[in-house]
């Protein structure tokens, strides 16, 4: 793209009216250096004295990614964003925020833009003013300077017509709604953009924690307000034929698409066949041409078989299946509808009757694109592990039960959504399961034992339950010593055959030990005196669950012990021939982190921890971004 490094030069923002002053905002407080020029001097006044009083809160939104050379596409490195990668000791400076960015405000826009690697225009909604403003930009802007139009109604290619032919490669739509509120952006070509510019500044924007959305071809109205027309249309029948009236309206969109499922979800789960059926009536009742929507629908969709769930082929949506490899396709992080099943174990400050704790555990489910958590199962006692068989399409978890003194833990499997609940390992069976792990490729569970000191497996139907691994504990072994054959966090490497786990040892106190083994028994040895069993990390903080990468042959796992070593997310290459090998922090400063999950495909790992937070955290550098924290205490989680 031939941009220099971007904190290097500075953006400039056209207008410091009400949106003007939040665009700019939103760059101060991802560290960018920001230049406003309105030319009214108290309008310029206001924007610096908003920037001052909410950078702070613009600061606390998600930041969605951080760029890399391939997404951003440029060769030259930032100078002044260290990545936090390959860490082998404590930086804590490393784990501070970047400094904000200055704002510095102009009346000429010749001074405002001399040097600026993006402008956006943010002034007033009139067509003839907004092509001066842009024509302006090309001639005082430096030839490499990206030109965005906040405009909400014109197309980007009405805006150029006083603006040179090479500079039209840099101008687009670039539309942001009332931050920091909806932090939705809107980018759109003007039909010449160079198509590298929106990767690269969907990242920025992603870094600001903004949420861009890129429409594919012009389009007026872009996609939200298209969006919005349409309803705004069907309201208005509605209103006129009488059948409602606004409070009834907003009372159903409320609970419908801000408590109930998107757009398009609730079609692919209805079904695309059945929403033609429907939309065949209103085309026929009111004489409606449905050749770019029924028709359509059933040309792309219907008549090749993509019904929506309940179909192999999937629907508008693709097929609810997961890919394990890097080199598939990876969905964009930033607006990908997925969903985290995480445990509240029930001991936080939501449980209001304290006597009630024990049975106050729930499986609640993120959608990350809405953020809406949803209860799925609940009335639990001290779940603590869970994963997800997504060929059978079930979730599978341990409940630690009502006391860890009495051996009354549990195993369950359920559906998705929740139904068809069944104990796997009743009580009596187990002491204290902990973490779980589900191997599609052996339709078997294997999960840890606390105070039972030991790894089971057993089918995924609670057959064949045996103890694979177990620690000897005699009437000599003190209690301390006991912890330190506690056996909490699993991971398997169906590849490889191998299983590890961890050994948390006492409450931080630095006796954890990562171990592993084969899946299997060898040939004429017991659980308890199997000579496989190899140790891969020994005196660690405390060391809770454990996930492996089996394709580079790393683990992650992450830690509840004293800070700075502990209450952190470590990860270490287990491939190699010695036993010492590299452990590096990827993460720090977690509130009793416990479960954890590898998003390889989008290079992310999701981090739960007893304080009520979950975490996503990036894989290339660190990044951690608090995406749920609430009055709950979260153990376990897993991805669908």
């Amino acid at each position: 793209m031939g941009v220099k490094p971007r904190t290097d030069r500075p953006v400039t923002v056209i207008g410091g009216g009400v949106l003007g002053r939040r665009i700019a905002c939103a760059f101060v407080a991802a560290g960018y250096h920001v230049n406003i020029r309105d030319t009214s001097p108290e309008a310029l006044e206001a924007s610096v004295k908003y920037i001052d009083a909410h950078k702070e809160e613009y600061f606390m939104m998600p930041r969605i990614s951080k760029e890399t050379e391939e997404a951003g596409g440029s060769n030259e490195e930032p100078t002044d964003k260290e990545p936090i990668t390959s860490i082998t000791k404590i930086d804590l400076e490393a784990y501070t925020h970047a400094p904000f960015g200055t704002c510095k405000t102009f009346t000429d826009i010749q001074s405002a833009v001399s040097n600026a690697w993006l402008a956006v225009e943010a002034v007033p909604e009139k067509l003839e003013l907004k092509i001066d403003i842009l024509a302006e930009l090309d001639a005082a802007a430096p030839t490499d300077c990206i030109l965005g139009s906040n405009t909400s109604s014109y197309k980007s290619s009405l805006l150029v017509s006083k603006v040179s032919e090479e500079r039209r490669k840099r101008v687009l739509n670039l539309h942001f709604a009332l931050l920091p509120a909806v932090r939705i952006v809107e980018l759109m070509t003007n039909g010449k953009t160079d198509p590298e510019i929106f990767p690269y500044l969907e990242n920025v924007l992603g870094e600001c924690g903004l949420l861009p959305v890129t429409a594919r071809r012009e389009s007026t109205g872009f996609v939200f307000n298209r969006l919005w027309a349409a309803v705004k249309r069907e309201i208005m029948h509605i209103l006129s034929d009488g059948v409602s009236d606004p409070s009834e309206i907003d009372l159903l969109w409320e609970h419908m698409f801000k408590n109930g499922p998107l757009p398009c979800q609730l079609m692919d789960q209805v079904g695309l066949d059945t929403v033609a059926y429907i939309e065949d009536t209103y085309v026929k009742e009111r004489s409606m041409c449905g050749a770019a929507t029924v028709d359509w629908l059933r040309k792309e969709y219907i008549d090749q078989g993509r019904l929506g769930k309940k179909s192999q082929k999937g629907g508008l949506y693709p097929p609810h299946v997961r890919s394990s490899t890097a080199e598939s396709t990876p969905t964009n992080p930033h607006t990908a509808a997925k969903d985290i099943y995480v445990l509240d174990v029930g001991l936080g400050s939501n449980s209001q009757d304290v006597s009630q704790v024990h049975s106050n555990g729930k499986i609640l489910r993120l959608n990350l694109a809405t953020q809406k958590l949803t209860p799925v199962v609940v009335g639990q006692n001290l779940p603590d592990g869970i994963d997800v068989s997504l060929a059978k399409q079930k979730i599978f978890w341990t409940n630690m039960g009502r006391s860890t003194a009495a051996c009354d833990g549990s195993v369950w499997a359920t559906n998705l959504d929740g139904s068809k609940t069944r104990c796997l390992v009743p009580p009596g069976k187990v002491h204290t399961p902990k973490q779980i792990a589900a191997v599609d490729s052996r339709e078997q569970v294997f999960f840890c034992d606390r105070e039972g000191t030991s790894v089971h497996c057993c089918n995924y139907d609670g057959t064949n339950h045996h103890i694979v691994v177990q620690r000897h504990i005699d009437r000599e072994t003190t209690l301390l010593d006991q912890m330190v054959l506690w056996c909490v966090g699993i991971a398997i490497d169906a590849e490889r055959d191998l299983m590890y786990w961890t050994q948390k040892g006492p409450s931080k106190g630095g006796r954890g030990r990562i171990f592993c083994a084969g899946l299997g028994l060898p040939d004429g040895e017991s659980a308890e005196d199997r000579s496989d069993i190899q140790l891969i990390f020994d005196n660690l903080p405390e060391p809770i669950d454990v996930e492996v990468d089996s394709e580079t042959q790393t683990i992650y796992w992450t830690d509840r012990g004293e800070h700075p070593m502990g209450c952190a997310l470590y990860r270490a290459y287990v491939g190699g021939e010695t036993i010492d090998m590299e452990k590096v922090i990827l993460a720090r400063h977690f509130h009793e982190p416990i479960g954890l999950k590898l998003d390889k495909v989008n290079s992310i790992v999701y981090v739960s921890d007893l304080g009520g937070s979950l975490y996503s955290v990036s894989l290339d550098d660190g990044l951690k971004v608090e995406l749920v924290r609430n009055d709950g205490c979260f153990t376990g989680l897993t991805l669908v």
